[in-house]
This record gives C-alpha cells, structure tokens and sequence, in this order.
C-alpha cells in the first residue's frame, strides 16, 4: 500500500512542478517574448484554465470509468503539454500548449484526492491524502531548483518547462500497477476485486473487510446522481462548504505568492539570481512546514487547523504590507517581505494547502463523489485563474503593500465562513460522513410539515 499511496499522490508532484516552474521562467520568458502585464498573466495563467477544463470534464467520466484509468490519461496529457511548452516557437503556442498540460493538472486536482480518500482508512485518511498536497510543494521545490539551475541558459526556460515530462513518463509506468478504489469497483458489481484491495489496506482483518463491503454495497446501491442531486438539499452543506473552500483557497492570494515570488523579490530590489535562490530556500521551507501539516490532520480537527491557518496568513500579510508602505524600498523593507512571505506561506502549506483538498474529497456522498470533487476543483482553478491573471494588473496599480491587506482582509473573511458553514470530517469513515448528510435532511424533512 506505501508504493499505492505514493505513486497514487505522483500526480500532485507534477500538478506542483508545473504550476511552480512559470514563477522563474517568467522571469525570461517576458524578456525574449517582450511580454507586457497581461501577456505576463495569461503565460502564467493559462494552465489554470486548462485546468478549468480539465477538472470539469473529469468528474462524470471518473464516476463511469474509474480512477486509475484517468490517472493514466493524466500522465499522457501532462506529458504532451510538457514537450509542447519546452518546444513552443512563439506566444500563442506556448499558451496552447499550457493550457493542454493545465487539463492534466485539472485531472489530476479532481482525481487523486479522491482516489487517495477512497483506499485510505478513516483514521489515516487525513495524512494519506494530504501525501498529495505534500507531492504538489515538492513538485514546486523541484520547479525552483530546476528554475535556477537552468538560469544561466539563454534558452533555460525551454529547459524548465519541458522538464516535467520526465516524472510524467514515470507516473504512467506506476499508474500502470496501480489498483482501482475498491468503492469503484463495489458500485461496478467487482466485490471480490474490492475485497483484494480492502485486505490489503487493513491487514487482512477480515472481519473489517467484511464490514466495509457491506456499507459500500448499501451507498452503491443508490442511483448514479447527476447534477439535480449535486445541488439537492441532501448534498448542499457538502457542497457549500467545498465551494466556499475552493474560492476562499485561491482568493486569500496563497499561489499569487507561489507563482510571482521571485517578481516580487526582484521588485524590492534583489537580483534575478539572489531571487530564484530566495524562492528554493522558501520551497524548501514550504515542503517541511507541509510535511508537518499533513502529520497533524488526523489529530487536530480540520475546522482548528483551517481557523488557525487563516489567522497567521491574515497576520504575515499585514506585517508585510505595513513593510512594504512604509519602509521607503528600503534593505530592510525587502528582509521583512521575504520573511513575512516565508510565514504567509508557511501557514498556508500546513493548513489550507491540504486540508481544503482532503475535505473535498471527503465530503460528498458516493454517487456524486466524483462529480462533486470535479466541481469543486474546477471552481478552485477558475478563483485561481482570475487571481493569478489580475495579479501583475493588480500590483502595478495598487503597489504590493496594498493589494496584499486586501488579501488579507479576506483571509479574514474566510476565518467566519469556515465557522460557520464547514462541518467536521476527522475520524469518520466516508460511509458515516454521507450518513450523516443524510439523515441530516432526513430530520428536517419530518420537521417541515407537509402542504397540501
């Protein structure tokens, strides 16, 4: 089951690559091609529309065919899309072909913590699916030091782009191996393949294999639902709560920080050079503080992580955006900036980064599952689109001190929405969370009178 888990969450680690290595070939790319704001955010942007693309479509197709085969289909297009951005001879065929390798990232987004949730046991879910959000900071990482590494190239940022079909073939050869969830293959009339894979994630107790079988075949046996049941009232606290994490997610600025942290770097006065290595020392930092995150969902309630992370990320915006208005562009100014990022971000990848993504795959009832987790995703990378396309509009308007208190007041923002309208995930079994949903509205079904 390790090699399942790992190479299950293989995909976050191109999903990061990918996403990551725009914020240092940036840097170049808008020399050669004399890119102007908005050029800037549509090259950076557009695999996050791919991305839209990608993770709308695949909801309803992993609900009919499977999970494992679309994490192959996801290897195939990250690796075109790759090739073509390292290969592109000019604007519009770079924007194509990253808008081809942003539908393997929206896959990939949609898919895999599902995939992860549904072959993890309760009471390990929270860390075995955060591996995914584990995989996209290590994939960023790679994408910095692969930056830098290839800076000193007049044609490097060739290099840095096309260097992500590498672990894209290696993710086809594992996907290859790679089980199908055992809730896919029960709702497909597989019982006994399911019960191979089941024993496997608990230790051959069959007793609990036993068990879980018989509560997948009872939530199996409901209808496939489409679209009328995603926004029923049965599914809606679900789905409130995932959107309003996917949006909030994107619009509290965390991957404006990720994708133009060496811009902003450069902006207060640190050379190229001394920027990308500021950046590789922040992923560095990012992967550990995501490491330990993950290593606390399954002890501390969602809810307190997502509460906590939005405090510090309200604070380390504020702190920055006093010391970027005041401090006259001094040396210092610059250190508080990299320091106060290095936090913003810290408190992101512990918190927002992984949890907003394992809730989401945990949340929804079976037989939306999969198109629930696809329109969250697709929500999350539209918020993260518009975020990231207006950012460099944004920051030549409003100055970076600015523009980031008003990220923070919505970090702000989210801090009352995540009291209010998310409910509790940690340590209940998908079977008991959708029970719940369910006999939630039941409830409130024999409360209502009826009218005749």
């Amino acid at each position: 089951m390790k090699f399942v888990y790992i190479f299950g969450s293989l995909g976050g680690l191109l999903f990061g690559y990918d996403t990551g290595v725009i914020s240092g070939a940036i840097l170049f790319i808008e020399k050669q091609l004399d890119l102007q704001s908005w050029g800037q955010g549509w090259v950076v942007s557009s695999v996050l529309l791919g991305a839209v693309l990608g993770s709308a479509i695949i909801g309803p197709l992993s609900d009919r065919l499977g999970r494992r085969k679309l994490i192959l289909l996801a290897s195939v297009i990250f690796f075109i899309g790759a090739l073509g951005s390292g290969l592109a001879i000019n604007v519009g065929i770079l924007i194509g072909a990253r808008i081809v390798l942003g539908m393997g990232v929206g896959v990939a987004s949609a898919l895999i913590p599902t995939y992860l949730a549904e072959l993890s046991p309760a009471h390990k879910r929270g860390y075995l699916t955060g591996l995914f959000q584990l995989m996209v900071m290590t994939g960023i990482l790679l994408a910095y030091v692969t930056n830098y590494a290839f800076s000193g190239l007049y044609t490097g940022w060739r290099w840095m782009l096309g260097f992500a079909a590498l672990p894209a073939a290696i993710l086809f050869v594992g996907a290859l191996v790679l089980p199908e969830s055992p809730r896919f293959l029960v709702k497909t009339g597989r019982a006994d393949d399911a019960m191979t894979v089941l024993r496997n994630m608990y230790h051959d107790d069959q007793e609990l294999v036993d068990e879980k079988v018989a509560e997948i075949r009872e939530q199996a046996a409901v209808n496939e639902g489409g679209w009328g049941e995603l926004f029923s009232r049965t599914a809606r606290p679900a789905l409130i709560a995932a959107l309003g994490l996917a949006i909030f997610q994107q619009i509290m600025g965390c991957n404006t920080v990720l994708y133009y942290a060496p811009t902003i770097f450069t902006d207060v006065g640190f050379g190229v050079a001394a920027a990308l290595i500021a950046h590789i020392g922040i992923g560095i930092f990012n992967v550990i503080v995501t490491a330990v995150g993950i290593k606390m969902m399954d002890r501390v309630d969602r809810k307190t992580m997502l509460i906590g992370g939005a405090i510090g990320m309200a604070a380390s915006l504020f702190v920055m955006s006093f010391a970027m208005r005041f401090s006259g562009g001094s040396q210092a100014a610059g250190i508080i900036c990299v320091v106060a990022l290095t936090i913003y971000i810290a408190f992101f990848s512990a918190t927002w980064g992984p949890v907003m993504w394992t809730m989401i795959g945990e949340m929804f009832p079976l037989n939306i599952r999969g198109l629930g987790n696809s329109f969250g995703s697709t929500i999350n990378w539209a918020a993260n689109a518009i975020v990231s396309l207006t950012f460099p509009v944004l920051l030549n308007a409003f100055g970076t001190g600015s523009l980031f208190i008003g990220y923070g007041v919505l970090c702000v923002a989210a801090i009352w929405f995540v009291h209010s309208k998310v409910f509790e995930t940690r340590n209940r079994s998908l079977e008991e969370i959708e029970e719940t949903l369910r006999s939630r509205m039941a409830k409130k079904d024999v409360r209502t009178p009826a009218h005749g």
